[in-house]
């Protein structure tokens, strides 16, 4: 377990550990470059680098947490690689099944084996359903979503890195946006993300503008969210058109 920057939740907990890199979001993966330094640092859980590795051991910890947590499960893999087996798979979902106190964030890039297996697993309404569409050429994960029985299910789309101009948004319950930040990140612009945001409008979904991810992107240079000390600051800051949008799934 370990607390999380990331806006949209509060722990990450990394029952497995590495990944391979199958689509544009890809390029930059900041898990490849932690693993890669904390198995320079000599940390057992890494010592395998970004390969995937499962830890049976971590399984136990969210029975550990005394109070309710916001979890993103799986921030350092993708608990829906082809490497990870189907029985490992539901041991996962097991744990998240009995800690109803709980809610899980799980993301994943690999809609097609989700869709595959996910009638195979346990569907609790803790259980929160993700997939990555960083651009046009990859909508179609959110259709494979769409088609799974997750109760809440929602798009990350970033780094958004192109204009998508019609987000399959049926049975969508959340959509998160961001820019890409850190070295070498590749730009995010206006109309990229109003288009975005339009969509969610018409169709009602809930709206989460995480961040412009550099300074350089953002349209306002004097967005007060890129002082580090404002209370919602983002990397880059995250004001469009003058307004913070930290939009939730509307739950039953």
């Amino acid at each position: 377990m370990a607390e999380s920057s990331i806006e949209w939740t509060e722990l990450t907990w990394n029952p497995v550990t590495g990944c391979k890199k199958i689509s544009p979001g890809c390029k930059f993966c900041y898990a490849e470059v932690m693993s890669r330094r904390l198995k320079a640092m000599g940390i057992d859980k890494y010592r395998n680098g970004f390969k995937i590795t499962l830890h049976p051991e971590a399984l136990n910890t969210p029975f550990t947490w005394k109070r309710p947590k916001v979890v993103f499960v799986n921030s350092m893999s993708d608990l829906f690689h082809d490497e990870v087996p189907l029985s490992f798979i539901k041991a996962v979902f097991a744990v998240m099944n009995a800690t109803p106190q709980h809610t899980y964030q799980v993301l994943t890039k690999r809609s097609d084996r989700l869709l595959q297996i996910c009638n195979q697993l346990n569907w609790t309404p803790n259980i929160w359903m993700g997939v990555s569409v960083e651009n046009e050429n990859y909508a179609f994960r959110a259709i494979d979503l769409s088609l799974t029985p997750a109760v809440v299910k929602f798009l990350s789309v970033e780094p958004l890195l192109g204009y998508i101009e019609e987000l399959p948004l049926h049975n969508i319950n959340w959509v998160i946006v961001g820019g890409e930040s850190g070295h070498g990140a590749r730009p995010i612009k206006y109309e990229w993300i109003e288009a975005i945001r339009l969509q969610c409008q018409y169709y009602n979904v809930p709206f989460f503008f995480k961040q412009w991810g550099k300074y350089k992107f953002n349209i306002n240079p004097n967005d007060p969210t890129i002082d580090k000390l404002h209370p919602n600051h983002a990397k880059g800051g995250c004001e469009l058109d003058g307004v913070i949008y930290r939009e939730l799934p509307q739950l039953q």
